[in-house]
């Protein structure tokens, strides 16, 4: 079972940021990873969202393959418990699902992070009418079924840093919809 975890962080990861960047720079010549390189607060939170994304690589990799290292990951051994895994498994199954409708929904307007140099069109069906930010909200979600596979120090430590860094992102892009007069 652990080692299913690490694969499919990999699919994850694949499907939700690979597959679907490259198919929509496919179909529009658009490159949708849109972090600035600049040292302002959009480059600095993409620059989180990388570590975030890091840190659940290495966290998942030692719980699949070195399970002697385990101790040093400081798990809450109260909450290893079979039926909060299954929730976890639920949890990280139901954001995949949601997070390729979301993008779906979004189609040539998907991006990760703000894209000040082609304007797309603000979506505001599907998902969007229950959430301005499902994404961001299924991937919280995969954060917690993350964290109840693994309870430990550093998945609540990613939990704690992407609640942070999503707020963050919202507020930018809210920002950035407000003054390019989409909302």
């Amino acid at each position: 079972m652990q080692r299913y975890l690490f694969i499919f962080l990999i699919v994850y990861f694949f499907f939700v940021f690979f597959l679907r960047s490259y198919l929509l720079w496919k179909k529009t010549g658009v490159n949708p990873l849109t972090f600035s390189k600049l040292d302002d607060a959009h480059g600095y939170n993409g620059k989180v969202f990388l570590f975030i994304s890091l840190v659940e690589l290495v966290v998942v990799f030692i719980y699949a393959f070195k399970n002697e290292w385990h101790q040093y990951l400081l798990p809450f051994w109260n909450l290893e418990y079979n039926y909060l895994q299954y929730v976890g498994w639920g949890l990280l199954m139901l954001s995949l699902i949601l997070v390729w409708v979301a993008q779906s929904q979004m189609a040539n307007s998907w991006r990760i992070g703000i894209d000040k140099k082609n304007k797309t069109e603000l979506v505001t069906d599907g998902l969007f009418p229950i959430s301005r930010n499902p994404i961001f909200l299924v991937i919280m979600i995969a954060n917690v079924g993350l964290f109840l596979i693994i309870p430990n120090a550093f998945t609540l430590l990613i939990i704690s840093l992407s609640m942070v860094s999503i707020n963050t992102q919202i507020r930018l892009e809210e920002a950035f919809l407000k003054w390019r007069g989409s909302i």
